[in-house]
Protein backbone atom coordinates (compact mmCIF):
# COMPACT_ATOMS: atom_id res chain seq x y z
CA UNK A 1 0.00 0.00 0.00
CA UNK A 2 1.26 3.65 -1.05
CA UNK A 3 0.15 4.27 2.58
CA UNK A 4 2.51 2.51 4.46
CA UNK A 5 5.43 3.26 2.50
CA UNK A 6 4.76 6.56 3.39
CA UNK A 7 4.53 6.04 6.76
CA UNK A 8 7.97 4.39 6.46
CA UNK A 9 9.52 7.38 4.34
CA UNK A 10 8.17 9.71 7.04
CA UNK A 11 9.46 7.58 10.49
CA UNK A 12 12.73 7.07 8.72
CA UNK A 13 12.94 10.67 8.23
CA UNK A 14 12.04 11.80 11.60
CA UNK A 15 14.89 9.19 13.04
CA UNK A 16 17.16 10.90 10.64
CA UNK A 17 16.08 14.68 12.34
CA UNK A 18 16.53 12.81 15.95
CA UNK A 19 19.90 11.28 15.51
CA UNK A 20 21.66 14.57 13.79
CA UNK A 21 20.12 16.11 17.13
CA UNK A 22 21.29 14.28 19.25
CA UNK A 23 24.63 14.61 17.07
CA UNK A 24 24.70 18.49 17.03
CA UNK A 25 23.72 18.36 21.30
CA UNK A 26 27.16 16.25 21.53
CA UNK A 27 29.15 18.63 19.09
CA UNK A 28 27.54 21.46 21.36
CA UNK A 29 28.80 19.42 24.06
CA UNK A 30 32.36 19.06 23.10
CA UNK A 31 33.03 22.34 21.35
CA UNK A 32 32.11 23.86 25.10
CA UNK A 33 34.20 21.62 26.72
CA UNK A 34 37.39 22.76 24.60
CA UNK A 35 40.98 22.66 25.53
CA UNK A 36 42.50 19.80 26.86
CA UNK A 37 39.66 16.90 27.82
CA UNK A 38 41.99 14.56 29.45
CA UNK A 39 45.01 13.48 29.97
CA UNK A 40 45.86 9.56 30.51
CA UNK A 41 48.45 9.05 32.88
CA UNK A 42 50.69 5.65 32.07
CA UNK A 43 53.57 4.07 34.87
CA UNK A 44 55.43 2.95 31.33
CA UNK A 45 54.22 1.30 28.38
CA UNK A 46 51.15 -0.64 27.95
CA UNK A 47 49.87 0.30 31.50
CA UNK A 48 46.40 1.31 32.28
CA UNK A 49 45.84 5.04 31.87
CA UNK A 50 44.47 6.74 34.58
CA UNK A 51 42.71 9.68 33.13
CA UNK A 52 41.78 12.92 34.66
CA UNK A 53 38.88 14.62 33.87
CA UNK A 54 38.20 18.08 32.39
CA UNK A 55 38.90 20.70 34.57
CA UNK A 56 36.21 22.18 33.21
CA UNK A 57 32.57 20.81 34.01
CA UNK A 58 30.02 22.38 32.41
CA UNK A 59 28.07 20.14 31.82
CA UNK A 60 24.73 20.04 29.32
CA UNK A 61 21.18 18.55 29.70
CA UNK A 62 21.82 15.64 27.32
CA UNK A 63 25.53 15.00 28.97
CA UNK A 64 23.73 15.47 32.48
CA UNK A 65 22.03 12.43 31.90
CA UNK A 66 24.71 10.53 30.74
CA UNK A 67 26.61 11.05 33.42
CA UNK A 68 23.87 9.75 35.82
CA UNK A 69 23.34 6.60 34.15
CA UNK A 70 27.04 5.63 33.68
CA UNK A 71 27.05 5.34 37.23
CA UNK A 72 26.48 2.21 36.82
CA UNK A 73 28.87 1.39 34.77
CA UNK A 74 31.95 3.14 36.37
CA UNK A 75 35.20 0.91 37.48
CA UNK A 76 34.46 -1.63 35.01
CA UNK A 77 37.49 -3.05 33.02
CA UNK A 78 35.78 -2.31 29.41
CA UNK A 79 34.56 0.98 30.94
CA UNK A 80 37.98 1.91 31.49
CA UNK A 81 39.81 0.31 28.38
CA UNK A 82 37.34 2.78 26.50
CA UNK A 83 39.40 5.81 28.26
CA UNK A 84 42.02 5.53 26.00
CA UNK A 85 39.43 4.74 22.56
CA UNK A 86 37.83 8.23 23.37
CA UNK A 87 40.60 10.06 23.95
CA UNK A 88 42.08 9.38 20.67
CA UNK A 89 38.92 10.25 18.81
CA UNK A 90 38.96 13.38 20.79
CA UNK A 91 35.46 12.61 22.69
CA UNK A 92 35.02 14.66 25.63
CA UNK A 93 32.87 11.45 27.19
CA UNK A 94 33.86 8.80 29.75
CA UNK A 95 34.00 5.35 28.96
CA UNK A 96 31.20 4.84 31.54
CA UNK A 97 29.15 7.82 29.60
CA UNK A 98 29.77 6.47 26.50
CA UNK A 99 28.24 3.29 27.52
CA UNK A 100 25.35 4.82 28.89
CA UNK A 101 25.10 6.41 25.30
CA UNK A 102 25.15 3.50 23.43
CA UNK A 103 22.27 1.48 25.65
CA UNK A 104 20.39 4.09 24.88
CA UNK A 105 20.59 3.94 21.45
CA UNK A 106 20.12 0.71 21.60
CA UNK A 107 16.74 0.68 23.36
CA UNK A 108 15.56 4.05 21.06
CA UNK A 109 16.69 1.91 17.92
CA UNK A 110 15.03 -1.45 19.09
CA UNK A 111 11.64 0.23 19.84
CA UNK A 112 11.53 2.30 16.66
CA UNK A 113 12.48 -0.67 14.54
CA UNK A 114 8.99 -2.62 16.56
CA UNK A 115 7.02 0.62 15.82
CA UNK A 116 7.89 0.30 12.19
CA UNK A 117 8.25 -3.30 11.51
CA UNK A 118 5.87 -4.67 14.32
CA UNK A 119 8.53 -7.57 13.49
CA UNK A 120 10.77 -8.67 17.13
CA UNK A 121 13.64 -9.81 14.56
CA UNK A 122 14.07 -6.35 12.80
CA UNK A 123 13.51 -4.70 16.04
CA UNK A 124 16.73 -6.79 17.45
CA UNK A 125 18.61 -5.53 13.80
CA UNK A 126 17.88 -2.27 14.54
CA UNK A 127 18.86 -2.64 17.94
CA UNK A 128 22.49 -3.99 17.07
CA UNK A 129 22.93 -1.14 14.38
CA UNK A 130 22.10 1.63 16.95
CA UNK A 131 24.31 0.27 19.90
CA UNK A 132 27.00 0.10 17.56
CA UNK A 133 26.78 3.31 16.03
CA UNK A 134 28.57 4.97 18.92
CA UNK A 135 31.54 2.92 18.23
CA UNK A 136 31.38 3.43 14.78
CA UNK A 137 31.55 7.22 15.28
CA UNK A 138 34.56 6.45 17.65
CA UNK A 139 36.70 4.67 15.16
CA UNK A 140 35.51 7.38 12.04
CA UNK A 141 37.17 10.08 14.66
CA UNK A 142 40.00 8.59 15.38
CA UNK A 143 40.63 7.75 11.72
CA UNK A 144 40.44 11.46 10.86
CA UNK A 145 42.04 12.76 13.60
CA UNK A 146 45.08 10.45 13.38
CA UNK A 147 45.05 11.57 9.75
CA UNK A 148 45.03 15.38 10.28
CA UNK A 149 48.12 14.60 12.73
CA UNK A 150 50.06 12.50 11.20
CA UNK A 151 50.00 15.48 8.14
CA UNK A 152 51.14 17.77 11.03
CA UNK A 153 54.15 15.88 11.89
CA UNK A 154 56.81 17.12 9.59
CA UNK A 155 55.94 20.53 10.30
CA UNK A 156 56.10 20.20 13.88
CA UNK A 157 59.73 18.47 13.32
CA UNK A 158 60.71 21.51 11.19
CA UNK A 159 60.02 24.11 13.69
CA UNK A 160 61.65 21.92 16.42
CA UNK A 161 64.73 21.59 14.25
CA UNK A 162 65.11 25.14 13.64
CA UNK A 163 64.13 25.76 17.27
CA UNK A 164 67.08 24.05 18.23
CA UNK A 165 69.19 25.76 15.51
CA UNK A 166 68.55 29.05 17.13
CA UNK A 167 69.63 27.96 20.40
CA UNK A 168 66.55 26.81 22.05
CA UNK A 169 66.12 23.26 24.33
CA UNK A 170 64.00 20.66 23.30
CA UNK A 171 61.37 21.76 25.70
CA UNK A 172 61.35 25.03 24.89
CA UNK A 173 61.32 23.67 21.07
CA UNK A 174 57.72 21.44 22.05
CA UNK A 175 56.22 24.30 23.80
CA UNK A 176 56.92 26.43 20.33
CA UNK A 177 54.83 24.01 18.54
CA UNK A 178 52.48 23.73 21.26
CA UNK A 179 51.84 27.50 20.01
CA UNK A 180 52.67 27.71 17.20
CA UNK A 181 50.86 24.69 15.41
CA UNK A 182 46.94 24.38 15.02
CA UNK A 183 45.24 20.55 16.79
CA UNK A 184 45.10 18.20 16.99
CA UNK A 185 49.22 18.15 17.16
CA UNK A 186 49.46 21.27 19.52
CA UNK A 187 46.79 19.93 22.08
CA UNK A 188 48.17 16.84 22.50
CA UNK A 189 52.36 18.52 22.84
CA UNK A 190 50.40 21.04 25.51
CA UNK A 191 49.55 17.89 27.44
CA UNK A 192 53.18 16.32 27.24
CA UNK A 193 54.68 19.62 28.80
CA UNK A 194 51.71 19.72 31.24
CA UNK A 195 53.07 16.05 32.41
CA UNK A 196 56.41 16.98 32.47
CA UNK A 197 55.40 20.02 34.61
CA UNK A 198 53.64 18.14 36.65
CA UNK A 199 57.10 16.18 37.46
CA UNK A 200 56.48 13.52 35.06
CA UNK A 201 60.08 12.51 33.55
CA UNK A 202 60.36 13.64 29.76
CA UNK A 203 60.77 9.76 28.57
CA UNK A 204 57.95 8.75 30.43
CA UNK A 205 55.57 11.76 29.08
CA UNK A 206 56.59 11.10 25.66
CA UNK A 207 55.65 7.69 25.82
CA UNK A 208 52.45 8.55 26.96
CA UNK A 209 51.83 10.87 23.89
CA UNK A 210 52.46 8.10 21.62
CA UNK A 211 49.55 5.77 23.67
CA UNK A 212 47.32 8.61 23.30
CA UNK A 213 47.66 9.46 19.62
CA UNK A 214 48.76 6.11 18.25
CA UNK A 215 50.20 7.45 15.49
CA UNK A 216 53.73 5.36 14.07
CA UNK A 217 55.39 8.53 12.61
CA UNK A 218 55.50 9.83 16.15
CA UNK A 219 56.62 6.33 17.51
CA UNK A 220 58.96 6.73 14.91
CA UNK A 221 59.90 10.60 16.15
CA UNK A 222 60.06 9.83 19.80
CA UNK A 223 62.57 6.62 19.18
CA UNK A 224 64.68 9.04 17.23
CA UNK A 225 64.34 11.70 20.26
CA UNK A 226 65.06 9.00 23.13
CA UNK A 227 67.54 6.90 21.69
CA UNK A 228 69.41 10.62 20.98
CA UNK A 229 69.15 11.54 24.95
CA UNK A 230 70.89 8.43 25.92
CA UNK A 231 73.97 8.58 22.77
CA UNK A 232 73.95 12.11 22.10
CA UNK A 233 74.04 13.96 18.88
CA UNK A 234 72.93 16.30 16.47
CA UNK A 235 69.04 15.94 17.26
CA UNK A 236 68.08 18.72 14.69
CA UNK A 237 69.81 17.02 11.98
CA UNK A 238 68.10 13.78 12.83
CA UNK A 239 64.41 15.82 12.85
CA UNK A 240 65.08 16.92 9.61
CA UNK A 241 65.73 13.64 8.25
CA UNK A 242 62.86 11.99 10.21
CA UNK A 243 60.86 15.36 8.49
CA UNK A 244 61.89 14.07 4.98
CA UNK A 245 61.05 10.39 5.59
CA UNK A 246 57.57 11.11 6.63
CA UNK A 247 56.96 13.98 3.59
CA UNK A 248 57.96 10.68 1.74
CA UNK A 249 55.56 8.21 3.02
CA UNK A 250 52.97 11.14 3.08
CA UNK A 251 53.46 11.39 -0.37
CA UNK A 252 53.17 7.76 -0.97
CA UNK A 253 50.03 7.22 1.24
CA UNK A 254 48.30 9.94 -1.05
CA UNK A 255 49.57 8.22 -4.05
CA UNK A 256 47.87 4.78 -2.99
CA UNK A 257 45.04 6.40 -2.06
CA UNK A 258 44.63 8.08 -5.41
CA UNK A 259 45.31 4.42 -7.59
CA UNK A 260 42.90 2.42 -4.98
CA UNK A 261 40.04 5.19 -4.89
CA UNK A 262 38.26 2.55 -7.60
CA UNK A 263 38.57 -0.46 -5.70
CA UNK A 264 36.84 1.41 -2.55
CA UNK A 265 34.13 2.90 -5.17
CA UNK A 266 33.37 -0.19 -5.71
CA UNK A 267 33.32 -1.54 -2.07
CA UNK A 268 30.79 1.18 -1.42
CA UNK A 269 28.45 0.88 -4.05
CA UNK A 270 28.67 -2.75 -3.30
CA UNK A 271 27.24 -2.06 0.22
CA UNK A 272 24.75 0.81 -0.73
CA UNK A 273 22.89 -0.06 -3.62
CA UNK A 274 20.89 -3.03 -2.51
CA UNK A 275 19.78 -0.91 0.36
CA UNK A 276 19.07 1.67 -1.97
CA UNK A 277 17.14 -0.95 -4.44
CA UNK A 278 15.12 -2.43 -1.74
CA UNK A 279 13.65 1.33 -0.23
CA UNK A 280 12.84 2.46 -3.76
CA UNK A 281 11.18 -0.72 -4.36
CA UNK A 282 9.28 -0.73 -0.84
CA UNK A 283 8.17 3.18 -1.92
CA UNK A 284 7.19 2.14 -5.73
CA UNK A 285 5.48 -0.75 -5.33
CA UNK A 286 5.79 -2.42 -1.51
CA UNK A 287 3.50 -5.65 -2.66
CA UNK A 288 6.06 -6.88 -5.23
CA UNK A 289 8.50 -6.98 -2.28
CA UNK A 290 6.96 -7.60 1.08
CA UNK A 291 7.14 -11.74 0.08
CA UNK A 292 10.80 -11.86 0.31
CA UNK A 293 9.99 -10.59 4.05
CA UNK A 294 7.12 -12.85 4.99
CA UNK A 295 8.29 -15.54 2.74
CA UNK A 296 10.77 -18.33 4.79
CA UNK A 297 12.69 -18.48 1.67
CA UNK A 298 12.82 -14.64 0.99
CA UNK A 299 14.32 -14.41 4.72
CA UNK A 300 16.87 -17.25 4.18
CA UNK A 301 17.70 -15.22 0.78
CA UNK A 302 18.42 -11.73 3.08
CA UNK A 303 19.98 -13.71 5.23
CA UNK A 304 22.58 -15.07 2.65
CA UNK A 305 22.68 -12.02 1.10
CA UNK A 306 23.85 -9.77 4.26
CA UNK A 307 26.28 -12.70 5.03
CA UNK A 308 27.67 -12.25 1.07
CA UNK A 309 27.93 -8.61 1.23
CA UNK A 310 29.68 -8.30 4.41
CA UNK A 311 32.16 -11.24 3.06
CA UNK A 312 32.60 -9.01 -0.18
CA UNK A 313 33.29 -5.96 1.44
CA UNK A 314 35.91 -6.71 3.42
CA UNK A 315 37.18 -9.27 0.73
CA UNK A 316 37.74 -5.57 -1.09
CA UNK A 317 38.85 -3.44 2.48
CA UNK A 318 41.70 -6.05 2.33
CA UNK A 319 42.22 -5.32 -1.39
CA UNK A 320 42.64 -1.69 -1.18
CA UNK A 321 44.43 -1.52 2.36
CA UNK A 322 48.42 -1.58 1.51
CA UNK A 323 50.29 -0.74 4.67
CA UNK A 324 53.12 2.29 4.04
Amino acid sequence: MPGQAFIILVSSLVFVCVALVIYGIARLIRDRGGGLKRLPRFSGTGAKPETKPHVRRDKGFFRGILAVLGKVFEGQRYASGLEMDLARADISLRGSEFMALSIILTVLAAVYGWILFRNVLLAVIFGVLGGFLPNFYVKYRQKVRLAKFDSQIADALIIMSNSLRAGYSFLQAMDMVSREMSPPISGEFAAAMKEMSLGSPTETALMSMVERVGSEDLELVITAVLIQRQIGGNLAEVLDNIAETIRERVKLRQEIKTLTAQGRLSGLIIGVLPIVLAVFLLAVNPEYIRILFTHPIGRLMIGVALVAEIIGILFIRRIVAIEV
